[in-house]
């Protein structure tokens, strides 16, 4: 067995612990949602196990490249969620799912939100490993994949950060943010999580050995467009806030674009 399989199936069994000690924890504060705050962490904490069960492997400058773009990234979406999500309970998602199951919640939330999203993660993080085992000189691919990381988490960082300050002032509110980069994309936050993913494939193939984990941006992107972002999104904002239906057939949904004249 390579050595890519090896680590990579024992940090699956490491992941599959860690889903439950989340799970164990959401159970007495009955708040599923904490599980948002292990998608960003555990990404950081993969990346670091990677290029701690490999010494001596891989090329230095690479593996501190992706280690630097990995934890700046999972750190920041970690500690934006804690804040975010702080006094305001469980996440309307999983609350709905847990008056949808009821008492059995309890047991269908592992299987349904804590090992999905470990199990996730898992697949996903493929291309963190393909990077760190590249040997092939530090090049022109790798400055391009710190390029569009860096596009990418300007787009993530700088709209959380936008609609934390509109949010935050006491006018705004029942209405659309329909100014700086949520003029140009409604989810500027789910386009820039899913650039900075296209970002670390391009480090696993700039070190000539991961261009076969395409199916982690793709999967990630997919995840965002089409699956619990945008689309579960926009429905619930629709039917709640005047407004945001308009908002939503003169700007694009993910892609930047200026907006349509309506």
């Amino acid at each position: 067995m390579s050595l890519f399989w090896t680590i990579f199936l024992s940090t699956g069994a490491f992941l599959l612990a860690l889903s439950i000690l989340w799970w164990l924890l959401s159970l007495p504060i009955k708040d599923s949602s904490i599980v948002d705050m292990f998608w960003g962490s555990g990404f950081v904490t993969v990346a670091w196990l990677y290029v701690a069960l490999t010494p001596g492997g891989g090329l230095l400058e690479r593996r501190a490249l992706l280690l630097a773009l990995v934890t700046i990234w999972g750190l920041r979406l970690a500690i934006h969620i804690a804040r975010r999500n702080h006094g305001k309970g469980e996440d309307f998602r999983y609350a709905q799912w847990r008056q949808e199951a009821g008492d059995s919640w309890w047991w269908r939330s592992f299987f349904k939100v804590f090992l999905l999203q470990a199990a996730l993660l898992w697949l996903i993080s493929a291309p963190l490993l393909a990077a760190v085992l590249g040997l092939r000189p530090f090049g022109w691919l790798d400055v391009a994949a710190a390029a569009l990381w860096l596009l990418g988490f300007y787009f993530e960082a700088v709209g959380d950060w936008q609609l934390a300050r509109f949010k935050a002032n006491p006018a705004n509110k029942g209405t659309v943010l329909d100014s700086g980069l949520w003029a140009l994309t409604r989810h500027p936050n789910y386009f820039g999580d899913a650039v900075q993913w296209w970002a670390f494939w391009l480090l696993a193939v700039a070190g000539g050995f991961g261009w076969w984990t395409v199916f982690s941006p793709i999967l990630m992107t997919w995840l965002l467009r089409s699956v619990s972002g945008v689309d579960m999104l926009d429905k619930a904002l629709a039917e709640r806030k005047p407004g945001y239906a308009a908002y939503m057939k003169r700007t694009p949904a993910f892609i930047p674009w200026p907006q349509k004249k309506v």
